[in-house]
């Protein structure tokens, strides 16, 4: 609070003029008025002091805080790279290395290159749909290289094809397959709805009852991915590549006779390229990776797709000895790395035992006259790692 000081009067104190009169009128009063002249004087000492001090102190306060705000006033430009402290860089971030597709040996008759010329494709119509209606239809469509067959549960594509690859893709590869269908649910029937028809890789002919994640098996695929004006035009999945597993856990299976109990479970774990349509103005087409499944069966959103990422991609799972599942995906046809790994997963809470076969979807909207977007895949393969006493057994037997 600002005080205002006393206009100067001069010190000592002036009496006035009455006050002359009265000392020199009244001098019975003389020692009294001195008392009184001199505690006046004295109280306008002490208040000029207080007011100095006062004055003072504040003025010291303010020079005070005016130095504090200069000291913490950030430094000139010239002085700030000699003062301040450079933070530390984030350390990079590196993933744990897990099992990549495509580690140790390729399998015999675990692959398919399509560059055979004679190869076909044979269609046992009506197709299969067992899922939908509880019917199989034997016999079933298969190839004649003895690699590929119809699925049971929901028949096969309605055109399998080999091609000509639509863009260069794996050095030395000229033709891949052309898979798309039409009307994928209950043949003679529409039902307006997604559907799936699946082509299955006969594993059987390779690796007998299955690959057991002892040896680290897995698999890899290329798969090309046509302009957005060639795709159905319909939000949802359009393509899966997936694998048939089993492991022991209460069985879940809705037809399953022994439904409840613990037993051998099947179950699908995969990748699915999902489509999402632009709505023509801001939004522009686009699709992206989507992961089955973590902890509970849940899919996973990968990577989104633009326009200029299409063409040819490659997709891997590979399944550790722990159980788990390892998903990669990249653009183009390069062998996969840790780059491209989306995530490890026990999908549905299962520790993975066997990995039965490997499985191609496509879907449509089963309306009888939008046909699905089509699909060119190119060179599966099956790999697996010798365990030590296999491998072993076999320098045994050579020597």
């Amino acid at each position: 609070m600002w005080i205002s000081l006393p206009p100067d009067e001069g010190w000592p104190h002036k009496p006035s003029d009455s006050g002359r009169f009265l000392l020199s009128s009244q001098p019975i009063f003389s020692a009294l008025e001195f008392v009184v002249q001199r505690n006046i004087c004295m109280t306008l000492v002490i208040n000029r002091v207080f007011l100095i001090l006062v004055a003072t102190g504040y003025s010291l306060s303010v020079f005070s805080d005016t130095l504090a705000s200069e000291n913490t006033a950030p430094p000139a430009s010239g002085e700030q790279s000699k003062t301040e402290t450079i933070a530390p860089a984030k350390p990079v971030v590196t993933k744990k290395p897990v099992l990549l597709p495509g580690t140790g040996v390729l399998i015999k008759n675990g692959t398919d290159t399509f560059e055979d010329e004679n190869w076909k494709w044979y269609h046992r119509h009506p197709k299969s749909s067992r899922e939908q209606d509880k019917r199989m239809r034997s016999p079933l469509g298969k190839s004649n290289n003895g690699l590929w067959f119809e699925g049971p549960k929901r028949g096969t594509p309605d055109v399998v094809k080999r091609v000509e690859l639509p863009a260069p893709g794996l050095e030395g590869s000229e033709h891949g397959l052309l898979i798309a269908t039409l009307r994928a649910g209950i043949p003679g029937r529409l039902t307006y709805r997604m559907m799936q028809d699946d082509l299955i890789f006969n594993m059987s002919k390779a690796a007998g009852r299955g690959l057991s994640v002892a040896d680290n098996p897995s698999v890899v695929t290329r798969v090309y991915l046509p302009p957005f004006a060639q795709w159905e035009q319909r939000n949802g999945a359009s393509f899966g590549f997936r694998c048939g597993c089993t492991t022991h856990a209460i069985i879940t299976g809705k037809e399953h006779p022994d439904r409840g109990d613990f037993g051998v479970e099947e179950y699908w774990p995969g990748m699915f390229i999902v489509f999402e349509p632009g709505d023509g103005k801001e939004k522009s087409n686009s699709a992206y990776l989507r992961v089955r499944g973590d902890r509970r069966g849940r899919g996973m959103r990968g990577p989104t797709i633009s326009e200029t990422e299409l063409g040819w991609w490659t997709l891997g799972m590979s399944f550790s000895r722990d159980g788990k599942v390892h998903y990669f995906a990249s653009q183009g046809v390069d062998d996969l790395t840790m780059n491209d790994h989306l995530t490890t997963q026990n999908p549905y809470g299962y520790r993975t035992e066997w990995v039965k076969t490997f499985f191609y979807n496509v879907c449509s909207q089963d309306d009888g006259k939008t046909w699905s977007t089509p699909w060119v895949i190119d060179d599966p393969k099956t790999f697996f790692v010798r365990r030590q006493n296999m491998a072993r057994s076999s320098q045994k037997s050579q020597r």
